[in-house]
Parts: structure tokens; C-alpha cells; sequence
């Protein structure tokens, strides 16, 4: 928040910037314990150490052996995959293995999912939007007024940050009018950044403007506040 706020304040543009989130998404171990005799509880683990538990009620008993394969099965075919790469064919298949037990296969991939989903969820902090009056082609009463819902709404903004993150391109980025998939930033520029962080950690820090703006000054503070949050994390973790 505070680094919207300064970056705002320092290039007289509108700004935001995007929480880090986990960008390996695979899969490190899935572990299948007893609870009780009838119940399970699946652990899943991604890297990041992103952990999720998943309790699965069980209609009988079921032996430590058959808990054994199922245990072998699941991270055999899994362990070390990127969660986006588990398909339907994949899921067929292992069901498929586990024969009697396909359903409780099927709730342990449900448990897997919710990772990704979760992740989805993008944070963004936002700044400066009133800086938008200060130039004559966006302070038109409709066209500020539209800006200004898409910075409050922020859905757009996450629509944008997503589409750059799976890029994975960590350079600086220039969208201009028409490049950009946000309608009421036709007359703008965007210009963004992936900071990156220990453990795979990254997000976005974005710039946005009229299309006159002036880039060598954004590039340059852009590329200072990447470094900065960059050095202020690695602080912390050490």
C-alpha cells in the first residue's frame, strides 16, 4: 500500500501494485492419514510450502495396506507436476487405479484444486487516481469517472495483472490504447514490472497514464522499486 502511494506521489500518475503470489504451483508431497476408522485427512503440499488438509469420510474401514497404495499411487503419478498440468485424462486414469476408492482419489484432487483456485484470488493495492485530472485528455467528466470505477472496482486491474504474470516475463512491459484489454483505459499507457522474491514469490507494479506520459522516468521508477521491495523482503526473511 505504501509503495502505491509513494510511487504515485513521486511520478504524478495513478498506480498499483500487486501482492506477491506463489508462482510454482507444484506439487511437493500428498499424504493420506487416519483421522479415525472412518475418516482420512489428505494433506497436500505445494512449493511455497502452500499446504492444504482435506478431511475425507470413509464408508468402511480401510486397512493400512490399501492406505499404503493409495498413498504410493497418488504421489507416484503427481508429486513434482505443476497443478495446472493435472487434466481430466489424468484424473480419469488415477480413478481408474484406484478402482473401489475413484471417489476418494477424486475428493483428494478436489483438495488439490482449491490450491490453484485460492491463488487466483490476486490482492492489488491502488493509488493516485485522482492524478488522472491533471491531464486534459483523461480529466473529461466521463472518462475520469470511468477510470477512476475501474481503479475502485479493481477486477480489471487483476484481469490485466493475470494476463502479465502468465507472460512470465519479469522486464518491463509497455501497453498503450488500444494494446490494453481494459476498455476505459483506451486513452492511457500502462507501463508494469514483475518484482520477484525469494521461493518463487512475484507480482506486479504498474504505472498508468496518459499516452504522453513520460516512460524514461517511469522505467527509471519502476526499476528503483523493484529493486527496493526486492532488498526490503529479503530483510525480513533474514
Amino acid at each position: 500500500k505504501n509503495v502505491a502511494r509513494v510511487l504515485a506521489s513521486n511520478t504524478n500518475y495513478a498506480t498499483m501494485v500487486s501482492v506477491p503470489q506463489y508462482s510454482g504451483n507444484k506439487l511437493k508431497f500428498i499424504q493420506l492419514s487416519r483421522v479415525n476408522e472412518l475418516q482420512l485427512v489428505a494433506v497436500v503440499v505445494c512449493e511455497g510450502n502452500v499446504i492444504r488438509n482435506q478431511i475425507i469420510d470413509l464408508d468402511e474401514e480401510m486397512d493400512d495396506e490399501t492406505l499404503l497404495k493409495l498413498n504410493l499411487l497418488l504421489n507416484t503419478n503427481l508429486n513434482g507436476l505443476p497443478i495446472q498440468d493435472i487434466n481430466l485424462g489424468m484424473i480419469a486414469r488415477l480413478k481408474e487405479q484406484a478402482g473401489i476408492h475413484s471417489g476418494l482419489v477424486a475428493r483428494v484432487l478436489d483438495a488439490v484444486a482449491t490450491i490453484h483456485v485460492d491463488e487466483d484470488d490476486l490482492e492489488i493495492y491502488t493509488s493516485g487516481a485522482t492524478n488522472f485530472f491533471k491531464y486534459p485528455e483523461l480529466s473529461d467528466k466521463t472518462k475520469a469517472t470511468e477510470l477512476i470505477s475501474t481503479f475502485e472496482e479493481k477486477q480489471q486491474l487483476v484481469d490485466l495483472v493475470k494476463e502479465r504474470m502468465a507472460d512470465d516475463n519479469t522486464g518491463v512491459q509497455v501497453y498503450i490504447g488500444d494494446e490494453l484489454p481494459i476498455s476505459t483505459m483506451k486513452d492511457c499507457s500502462v507501463v508494469t514490472a514483475t518484482y520477484e522474491l525469494e521461493d518463487g514469490f512475484k507480482g506486479t507494479i504498474g504505472i498508468i497514464g496518459p499516452k504522453r506520459m513520460d516512460y524514461e522516468k517511469v522505467v527509471d521508477a519502476l526499476r528503483n522499486v523493484k529493486e527496493q521491495l526486492s532488498d526490503t523482503f529479503k530483510d525480513e526473511h533474514s
